[in-house]
């Protein structure tokens, strides 16, 4: 498939930020006591952390996305070409809203991306991304967490979700799986 210009976005934790720990959401989405820290009782939304004392812890767990990933120069030449066309789409809550900023300008987004957007209102990570995907009419979007791809799957029609997936999920078949944003790049790439 040969297009002039592809519309692309893309996740922050774990895809545009390097961040290590991400391998073992798979464990702790498993385990019985972490679970009300992933989800809502009895049902698979996403966890919001209401009181100071949750959202101060995850604060800390997102200092985990400490730099960027390896390929960012990759998909910055691929924008400088005008091959594609970029967008930061995060879940990140509204109490994440400074560190989104910080990395924004350490990063210096402007020269990246054409648009950056953030979870400001704090609906379910998502849906929110869902909504950002139709409205900017993206052709793919990458991802690292499983249960938002399958999410994501089940309701967009014609963009293609892109998975940065981990070793311990080496064995779950995904057409658009990859391994880190090195990988997504050289796809990325081969397309034109």
């Amino acid at each position: 498939m040969k297009k002039s210009k592809l519309r692309v976005g893309f996740d922050l934790d774990g895809v545009i930020l390097y961040n290590p720990i991400r391998t073992f959401r798979v464990i702790a989405s498993s385990l019985k006591f972490t679970k009300p820290l992933l989800f809502h009782e009895k049902t698979d939304e996403f966890y919001f952390p209401n009181s100071p004392v949750e959202q101060f812890i995850w604060r800390q767990l997102h200092k985990t996305s400490f730099c960027l990933a390896d390929g960012i120069e990759k998909i910055k030449k691929l924008t400088e070409q005008g091959k594609i066309e970029t967008f930061l789409i995060t879940g990140r809550y509204s109490f994440l809203k400074k560190d989104f900023e910080y990395w924004l300008k350490k990063m210096e987004a402007d020269t990246i991306f054409k648009g950056y957007y953030y979870n400001k209102n704090d609906q379910q990570p998502n849906l929110f991304k869902q909504q950002m995907i139709k409205k900017l009419q993206l052709d793919y979007f990458v991802e690292d967490n499983w249960g938002i791809i399958q999410k994501l799957n089940g309701v967009l029609k014609t963009t293609k979700v892109i998975w940065i997936s981990n070793f311990l999920d080496r064995n779950i078949r995904y057409k658009y799986k990859f391994f880190g944003l090195n990988e997504v790049a050289e796809f990325l790439s081969n397309l034109f």
